[in-house]
């Protein structure tokens, strides 16, 4: 059988010998997209073999069932779903310097397998290694990015043998088949296709090291994470020690569970009180500051929100936010002024999430109002309050997702004032937990 590759329009299906930086057909800029094709039938055996192809009922399907594969990290087991499958192929994504590769390299070095480098060298991968204190006993190293080449590697005697496959990273490998250059949609593609070919084969697990793009997105086409069973996503402020680690797809396992890990010296170590760890530096008595309660997958956290208003000189006062969003300050700030009658229109509103974390649900707009109305009236919260809730833009405070859990873990922390929906049902009545007095920013009362 012949193989050739061909340039695809990922809009309209039209098929070109040659590139074209605009479809002929549909008009669409830059969708001609390299594509591996194979002429000719296929062998008479094979045709015969589809023929004779029978379906059989699913419970007369044989299934062995085989072990996971332990890591060695309990946070990276639980997003996985208990351990890495045999057999699975899973792509870990995030942003550039934020621990893919250390972390990976934490996990061969209890697992065992091959570590295919296409950015370092044997070298370089050596020296990270000695840095976090791995001696690499039972890990083999191979610095190649043809995809071809990875896959007989495997099949040599004492790579792969046991263990794991990470590739470090997709972006950087390419296939003879096709002329394209390293890291475009073509190259990725039919690179992840011989990936997950050597994995459903040979029964290694392959992991995969992927970059993203700007917008935060995953690089290379969306049909990559649809060839793979796993996707991961490690986040995290790159100056900052926190980390997640998510699970955006999991066909072994829940796509709810997060991994917590916190970034030091010796590379990666598991938070184990992860709410204690992001409330160790929070100074009390300091108006401003409030800790909400969000839930990261199904594990809930206690975390601070910093807010800081001051009057501004500017004729469009800023709104600045860091781990929370852009667009839902602005309607806290817009409902706090219209509901309160606050004229906080004249001020300019900082809100920080602090640990480097970033809120995304909608439970911590009663932390965040609060904070803001904190620090704008001078009025400090209680040292020992948490508070969690959605801000409707009528006022109200509504309910949220697993409020018994966040009560649950505040308490347990010691955390015995909750505002809520339940206690304070408006965001007017929750301004009645604000302390009265006064205290001076310029020296805070002490550390919680």
């Amino acid at each position: 059988m012949k193989i050739k590759s061909v340039f695809v329009c990922q809009q309209c299906g039209y098929e070109s010998p040659s590139w074209y930086g605009k479809c002929p057909q549909c008009g669409t800029w830059n969708s001609l997209v390299e594509t591996v094709k194979e002429s000719g039938k296929a062998p008479a055996s094979a045709r015969t073999a589809a023929r004779q192809a029978k379906p059989v009922k699913l419970s007369e399907v044989r299934h062995i069932e085989k072990s996971r594969i332990k890591s060695g990290f309990v946070e990276f087991d639980r997003v996985m779903g208990g351990g890495i499958v045999p057999g699975s192929v899973t792509l870990l994504a995030g942003d550039p310097g934020i621990g893919k590769s250390t972390m990976l390299l934490h996990v061969i070095a209890r697992t065992g397998g091959l570590y295919v480098s296409g950015e370092e060298s044997a070298e370089q991968v050596k020296l990270r290694a000695k840095r976090l204190g791995i001696s690499g006993d039972n890990i083999s190293i191979l610095a190649e990015t043809l995809a071809e080449a990875i896959a007989e590697a495997i099949h040599q005697p004492g790579a792969g043998d046991r263990g794991i496959l990470v590739v470090d990273s997709v972006q950087t490998l390419n296939s003879e088949e096709l002329e394209g250059m390293a890291g475009s949609v073509g190259q990725l593609r039919r690179s992840t296709e011989i990936l997950v070919a050597v994995a459903k084969t040979t029964g290694i697990p392959v992991v995969i090291i992927g970059h993203v793009t700007k917008e935060g997105a995953i690089a290379g086409p969306k049909v990559l994470e649809h060839m793979v069973d796993t996707v991961l996503y490690l986040e995290g402020e790159r100056y900052a020690n926190a980390r997640i680690l998510r699970t955006l797809k999991n066909r072994y396992g829940a796509v709810d569970e997060v991994g917590l890990f916190e970034m030091g010296d010796g590379g990666l170590k598991e938070i184990e009180n992860p709410s204690e760890i992001f409330l160790q530096d929070r100074v009390t008595d300091v108006p401003g500051s409030v800790v909400t309660v969000v839930l990261e997958g199904t594990r809930p956290l206690l975390i601070e929100i910093q807010a800081l208003a001051v009057p501004s000189p500017l004729a469009v006062p800023r709104r600045v936010g860091s781990g929370v969003d852009y667009n839902r300050l602005q309607v806290i700030c817009a409902i706090i002024q219209k509901r309160l009658g606050l004229p906080i229109s004249s001020s300019d509103i900082y809100v920080n999430v602090s640990g480097g974390i970033r809120i995304s649900e909608p439970a911590a707009d009663l932390a965040i109002a609060l904070s803001i109305i904190s620090s704008y009236q001078n009025r400090p919260a209680p040292r020992k309050a948490a508070a969690f809730g959605e801000i409707g833009l009528l006022g109200e405070v509504r309910r949220t997702s697993q409020e018994k859990r966040r009560i649950t873990e505040a308490r347990r922390l010691g955390y015995a004032t909750l505002i809520h929906s339940q206690s304070a049902p408006t965001l007017r009545s929750a301004l009645s937990y604000l302390r009265k007095g006064e205290p001076s920013e310029k020296a805070p009362a002490g550390r919680r």
